[in-house]
């Protein structure tokens, strides 16, 4: 989309301060912990890009506040690599670099804010290399520490964390089918024919590169057949999300041109939860 395509649809310049304003009338507030998901050209033209974006979150939160991402990672070997020929695996196992949270970059699917975030100063990011968080700000530690190897979206992970810790969500003109947090719904509910995945990557031990095998809900394809529920042609996080709005939950407004939302982590994960045991156990 070019640039005056994004200056017609904004209505000029979307500046620091007016995306300080906007969210602020979206109701996002000092001190709140906030897991974020843009998408930049929604908003319109951005004076200055992710930078922009990123520092009027943080005018915003202030200093109490913290603000977070999903980064995976965007050079992970693929989860079917163990089905290459003997000698490319071989070759791969012995010249992939290991996930280093510092240096291996987010992944590109997830748009820019996610690896401008977690290069920010001052932000840390996750040692899971395919479900990496990125922090930044007064929990940044808490929330990312110890992000377990099994189970990378349920109990103790930063998703977890981010909902114990009275957190927010906010969609940032960003599809209703990017909500992560549904993620940790999933590997909380119980249904039947839940989906799991199990794959290799590198990772650094002790400053030496291993591969370490991981087991995780399938958080791509899906952890459940959602088909029963779900019309053919639908995101199923779209459709839990439309009926958690529906139910009141969330509050929506506009950032820039951007149709926008504002979460509350808990009320995310308790309505995921009971939506897939509801539609899902008959």
């Amino acid at each position: 989309m070019d640039e005056t395509t994004l200056l017609e649809r904004s209505g000029g310049p979307v500046t620091r301060r007016r995306i300080a304003q906007d969210l602020t009338a979206l109701g996002l507030g000092a001190g709140d912990t906030v897991m974020f998901h843009t998408r930049m050209s929604a908003i319109g033209y951005v004076a200055g890009g992710p930078p922009t974006v990123i520092s009027a979150l943080l005018d915003v939160v202030g200093a109490r506040g913290t603000l977070m991402v999903t980064c995976g990672w965007n050079d992970a070997p693929p989860y079917d690599f163990v089905t290459w020929p003997q000698e490319w695996q071989d070759a791969l196992r012995a010249g992939q670099p290991a996930y280093d949270p510092v240096l291996s970059e987010a992944d590109h699917n997830n748009g820019r804010l996610p690896e401008a975030l977690r290069r920010w100063p001052g932000a840390v990011r996750s040692r899971h290399p395919d479900a990496s968080f990125a922090a930044l700000g007064a929990r940044a530690s808490e929330l990312t520490a110890d992000h377990p190897w099994d189970g990378p979206h349920g109990p103790g992970s930063p998703l977890a964390r981010l909902t114990a810790h009275g957190g927010r969500v906010l969609l940032l003109g960003a599809p209703l089918d990017t909500m992560t947090l549904l993620h940790h719904s999933e590997a909380l509910a119980k249904a039947p024919g839940k989906r799991f995945v199990e794959y290799e990557q590198p990772v650094l031990a002790g400053g030496e590169r291993v591969w370490r095998r991981f087991h995780d809900i399938d958080s791509e394809e899906g952890a459940f057949d959602y088909s029963p529920a779900v019309p053919e042609d639908a995101e199923p996080f779209e459709v839990i999300a439309r009926d958690m709005l529906a139910a009141g939950i969330g509050r929506e407004g506009r950032v820039g041109a951007a149709r926008s939302f504002l979460f509350e982590a808990a009320e995310v994960v308790d309505f995921g939860v009971s939506w897939i045991e509801e539609k899902l156990n008959g």
